[in-house]
């Protein structure tokens, strides 16, 4: 269900940009928008990977700095037949992650500091399936897509009263109507879609781990922390928001029409029937916590 809503929601987006160009009316403009705003997600989608992890301030780590989540990276990998990713940390006290690339060949995963002191081995290990889910559907192409078609359909917008200026015909109303309109479709579109993709990671996720209440667990520690953490960095920068498993603003608590990521009970909800179908009951094994008082997880 989760392929089908994705593919019906970028079937909107597509029916909604050519409505765009058959509304403005000039066709070689349509068409000029199109392929400038194509070309400017092309770039960004070539490059996202390099680009958003120094946008995050993420550091490479490999065997020798970070083994074991190098090695759990590793494992996940095989388990969801996949290449490994490039493994990066972010120095961010807030727990969270997200994967990025164009593809699993050129893939990485980046997990916060935040994420390995809070949280459970077995729950940062759910967390990292979940990102490989992402890599594994083709999750950052699929959003590309969208981002086109969001960005034409809003540079088309723009571009409206330039196309029409000279046709008296034209409805001065109905023409700021549409140039306020048509963006924010699109951009409903494309949130829809970004929702879509994180229930079907967090399905598949489940299924390359292979317990789905760890991830749940780590679902329900994570909103936790982020909803009192700040990441500074992605609120400085709220388009990367919703690469995250968890939203890392503090915008969205529910289910909201403009909101990027499902209700997280809702999530948790989906993974404990999953988990009930599969016969499981068991919770994740909590982290061992240090006679200090903080408690972080394994790599301590």
């Amino acid at each position: 269900m989760g392929y089908v809503k994705t593919g019906i929601l970028m079937a909107a987006m597509t029916a909604l940009f050519l409505a765009m160009g058959y509304l403005i009316g000039g066709s070689a403009g349509a068409l000029i928008a199109f392929v400038v705003a194509a070309a400017m997600n092309l770039y960004a989608w070539w490059n996202s990977d390099k680009a958003v992890l120094r946008m995050h301030n993420a550091r490479p780590v490999d065997a020798y700095t970070a083994p074991e989540l190098q090695q759990i990276v590793m494992e996940l990998a095989r388990n969801a037949d996949l290449p490994p990713p490039a493994v990066y940390v972010i120095d961010s006290d807030q727990p969270n992650a997200f994967a990025t690339g164009r593809n699993p060949d050129n893939a990485a995963v980046a997990v916060s500091t935040g994420l390995m002191q809070r949280l459970s081995r077995d729950e940062v290990a759910a967390v990292v399936a979940h990102e490989l889910a992402h890599i594994k559907n083709y999750d950052t192409l699929i959003m590309t897509v969208t981002a086109t078609f969001a960005g034409a359909i809003a540079m088309l917008a723009n571009f409206a009263m330039f196309f029409r200026g000279g046709d008296r015909r034209a409805n001065p109303i109905a023409m700021i109507a549409m140039m306020i309109l048509a963006p924010m479709a699109a951009g409903l579109v494309q949130m829809a879609v970004s929702r879509s993709r994180e229930y079907e990671a967090d399905r598949i996720g489940a299924e390359i781990c292979g317990h789905p209440l760890w991830l749940a667990d780590a679902l329900g520690k994570i909103q936790t922390y982020a909803a009192r953490i700040d990441n500074d960095t992605a609120e400085r920068n709220p388009a990367s928001a919703h690469m995250f498993i968890i939203n890392p603003l503090h915008a969205h608590a529910r289910d909201k029409l403009f909101s990027t990521h499902p209700a997280t009970e809702n999530r948790i909800a989906a993974l404990e029937k999953l988990a009930q179908s599969m016969g499981q009951t068991g919770r994740a094994r909590p982290a061992t916590a240090p006679s200090g008082g903080a408690q972080p997880g394994p790599w301590g």
